[in-house]
């Protein structure tokens, strides 16, 4: 395991990514089917749900320390990256390799296509390891846990559960952000936040979930049911929709200041946001509304790369609310 030097104080927010990745970005000019595709290296840089969370949390001036697996050869590069990068984590070294993924961006048309292999094959004790790290940087420490990204082969569905246990019962919240059969197992558990997009709304509910009242509806399960005492759900161009004890309250997204080139890191650019003001101490509506403009300001990016937080902040005032009871 490496980690970055000791700190006197526990970070406001904590991030684990179970299968973390390495994004090699490369561009050309026009994708051929025949003959050979003339690439050029536009970035390379760690991926992962919780590893970009933690990225923008910094990028809005917050704190944070990423918790991840790492392994192979792949996974000493991902350690360097990050530490050249600058990014305070911690990681659990595993037996596979950590995964590479490649992000295709065709200059001509100005499309990205991402191709993502599944990534290792985790063995048990390894996730017991990475429990018993984070369970070990919380103590003692309030703070907010971010759970993003897909889980590994290898680790059981009810992963996510185990860890919305080890954060309740170290006294700190946990916000999550997955799909999958993970997804179900982990709001049994109880969650402070859910966040999902459409994709993921659609497979609690099994039908569609196309506007606001449908999140609605999915939040208000999930509030009642104690899945979740905060549910977001983001309604892509619409906006989301941000549910609590208190109310629903639609947020319309920002009109776009240009073309929306990627929605790749949306997402997490969101959650970002999200729970940095949250770590501040910020309402979770008011939160939420910073998150909407971070997402619009990150489909204004191609592939993978950064949203630039100038733009998300002043996006922020073009975010329309509406509370409903």
């Amino acid at each position: 395991m490496t980690s970055t030097p000791s700190r006197t104080a526990g970070p406001p927010v904590v991030t684990l990514t179970m299968n973390p990745t390495i994004d090699l970005c490369w561009e050309v000019d026009r994708l051929e089917a025949i003959g050979k595709n003339r690439a050029r290296v536009r970035s390379v840089a760690v991926g992962g749900g919780g590893i970009n969370v933690a990225r923008h949390v910094v990028r809005f001036a917050g704190r944070a320390t990423a918790v991840h697996t790492a392994g192979g050869e792949v996974g000493l590069r991902l350690n360097r990256l990050l530490d050249e990068e600058g990014i305070d984590h911690l990681a659990v070294d595993i037996a596979d390799d950590t995964r590479e993924a490649l992000v295709l961006f065709e200059t001509g048309s100005r499309r990205s296509f991402h191709i993502v292999p599944p990534g290792p094959r985790l063995h048990p004790h390894e996730g017991e390891r990475c429990l018993d790290l984070l369970e070990r940087l919380l103590a003692g420490h309030r703070s907010y846990v971010v759970a993003s990204g897909s889980l590994p082969a290898g680790l059981p569905d009810d992963y996510y559960a185990a860890v919305a246990r080890r954060v309740r019962e170290a006294g700190s919240r946990l916000v999550l952000d997955t799909s999958g059969a993970a997804l179900p197992a982990a709001l049994a558990a109880g969650v402070f936040l859910f966040r999902c997009n459409r994709t993921e709304a659609e497979s609690l509910t099994g039908r569609p979930v196309s506007g606001f009242d449908d999140a609605r509806a999915l939040n208000e399960r999930l509030l009642t049911t104690g899945a979740a005492e905060i549910a977001v759900t983001t309604l892509g161009a619409l906006g989301a929709l941000c549910s609590t004890v208190h109310g629903h309250t639609e947020l319309h997204a920002p009109p776009l200041p240009g073309e929306p080139l990627s929605d790749a890191g949306a997402g997490d650019s969101m959650v970002a946001a999200l729970t940095t003001r949250l770590a501040a101490g910020e309402d979770p509506v008011s939160a939420c509304a910073l998150g909407v403009a971070t997402a619009a300001a990150a489909m204004l990016t191609p592939s993978t790369e950064p949203f630039d937080v100038e733009v998300a902040r002043s996006l922020r005032s073009q975010v329309r609310t509406a509370t409903r009871g």
